[in-house]
């Protein structure tokens, strides 16, 4: 789907989005903001890209990124949660992962984790993403910006999810 389409659906919706970033460093926010009109749906992003950041901006759990550090499922959700509510969206988005080029802890290059928090669900995707640390971020922003389009189109709620390869 389009950048313009995403920002159309979520102004029929009457709903806003705000961003959590790690790996994609704002590139989100910036995707989200290139077409004009954007300011009627986005809220705001954080980027958290030092894991104390993310609980003092996000409100992650300091014990979860103790017991499991910043590459987590649990984190991208926690990191969801807490954008949505510092910026009053109706949608969260969180990026988290390791974009190269060494691994981080036990989590080699190209794991990823996305959340998206909404009015009646959370939902993580994991994924593998093949490349260098510039093909890492952007297909990272390609799967996060898909995510949410699944998100806003009619049918049931989805769970937790693991993918791997690159969006085209």
């Amino acid at each position: 789907m389009r950048n313009d389409e995403l920002l159309g659906r979520l102004r029929a919706a009457g709903a806003t989005v705000a961003t959590a970033e790690s790996l994609t460093g704002g590139l989100l926010a910036a995707e989200l903001t290139a077409k004009a009109g954007a300011s009627a749906v986005m809220r705001g992003g954080i980027v958290a890209y030092a894991t104390d950041l993310k609980q003092r901006l996000l409100d992650v759990p300091a014990a979860l990124l103790a017991a499991h550090g910043p590459v987590d499922p649990q984190v991208a959700a926690a990191m969801a949660l807490g954008v949505r509510q510092r910026c009053s969206a109706t949608w969260g988005l969180a990026t988290t992962g390791v974009a190269g080029p060494d691994p981080q802890g036990p989590a080699p290059v190209g794991t990823v984790y996305l959340a998206a928090a909404g009015p009646r669900c959370v939902v993580v995707e994991r994924w593998r993403f093949s490349g260098d640390r510039s093909a890492v971020r952007a297909a990272t922003v390609r799967a996060a910006l898909a995510l949410l389009a699944s998100l806003l189109a009619p049918g049931p709620v989805r769970g937790t999810t693991t993918g791997t390869g690159s969006l085209r």
